[in-house]
C-alpha cells in the first residue's frame, strides 16, 4: 500500500488512476477545485476498496495555500510516498494570442503553478524515498503553430522535471514525467478522434505502470515516442511548413 497524494483529482486521467490505485489498496488524499465531484469520487473509490480517503477543495493558482495543503495531505497519510500532478487546462490558442493577459493566466495555471508545487514537494521528500509524478504532454517536445501557449507551458514543466530528476536521485525519489498524446477527456470533448486516441482508462494503465517501474519518462500509448522523435528530429524548415 502508498500513500498517495493526487492533485488535480477529478480530471479524466487522474479518476482512471485513482480507481486502480483504490483497488491495489493505496491511501489517497484527492486535491482539486469542484467539491461536489471530489465527494462522488470519493464515495466511489471506497466501493472499489480504497482503505482510507480524504479530500480537499483548492485552486492550484492559489501559490500561498499550497503548503498548507501539503501539510494537511502529509498529516492525513502519514507521510507521501506518491505525488502525482494531474490537473491543467487546455487554452484556446487563437485567443491566447489575441490577449496578453489570458496567455499570462494560461501559463501560470500549466507551467507556474506546477513548478511552486513540485518546489514545495520536492523539499519535503528529499528527506525520504518516495516518487513524484506529474502529467506533461507530448505536445512539449517541439512548439507548434495551433497551440504553442499549451506546449510551451507543458516544455517548461518537461524540462523542470528534467533537473528536478536529477536532484533528487541521490535522494531516492524517482521523478516520472508522464506525455500522454491524445486523450479522449472532456477538455478535448469538441476534437475530431482519429485512431491515435486513447481512453482515459488506457492512459491511467500507464501511468501505474510508469509509477511502479520508476520510469524517468514515459509517453503514453507508447507509439507517441517513435512519432514524437520523428517530429523533432525534423528540420526547422520543414517543420515550419506543415501543418500542424
Amino acid at each position: 500500500m502508498s500513500r498517495t497524494l493526487i492533485i488535480g483529482a477529478t480530471s479524466a486521467i487522474a479518476e482512471a488512476t485513482e480507481r486502480l490505485l483504490a483497488a491495489r489498496g493505496d491511501a489517497l488524499y484527492l486535491v482539486g477545485r469542484n467539491e461536489t465531484m471530489l465527494a462522488a469520487i470519493a464515495a466511489d473509490l471506497v466501493v472499489r476498496g480504497c482503505p482510507r480517503i480524504a479530500t480537499e477543495s483548492l485552486d492550484a493558482n492559489d501559490l500561498a495555500a499550497h503548503e498548507a495543503m501539503l501539510e494537511r495531505a502529509e498529516g492525513f497519510l502519514g507521510g507521501i510516498d506518491i505525488a502525482l500532478l494531474a490537473y491543467g487546462t487546455l487554452p484556446d490558442q487563437g485567443r491566447c494570442e489575441r490577449s496578453v493577459e489570458l496567455t499570462v493566466r494560461e501559463l501560470h495555471t500549466n507551467a507556474i503553478s506546477v513548478v511552486a508545487l513540485l518546489t514545495r514537494l520536492a523539499n519535503r521528500m528529499e528527506r525520504r524515498a518516495g516518487i513524484i509524478a506529474v502529467i506533461s504532454s507530448v505536445a512539449g517536445d517541439r512548439g507548434r503553430g495551433s497551440n504553442y501557449v499549451y506546449g510551451s507551458a507543458k516544455a517548461l514543466v518537461t524540462a523542470f522535471l528534467s533537473g528536478l530528476r536529477q536532484r533528487l536521485r541521490v535522494c531516492g525519489v524517482a521523478v516520472v514525467t508522464i506525455k500522454p498524446g491524445f486523450v479522449d477527456t472532456p477538455m478535448t470533448a469538441a476534437f475530431r478522434k482519429g485512431v491515435l486516441w486513447a481512453k482515459p482508462e488506457r492512459i491511467g494503465r500507464g501511468i501505474v505502470r510508469a509509477l511502479e517501474r520508476k520510469r524517468s519518462t514515459v509517453y503514453l500509448p507508447w507509439f507517441w515516442r517513435p512519432i514524437m522523435f520523428v517530429v523533432r528530429a525534423l528540420p526547422e524548415g520543414v517543420f515550419m511548413r506543415l501543418p500542424l
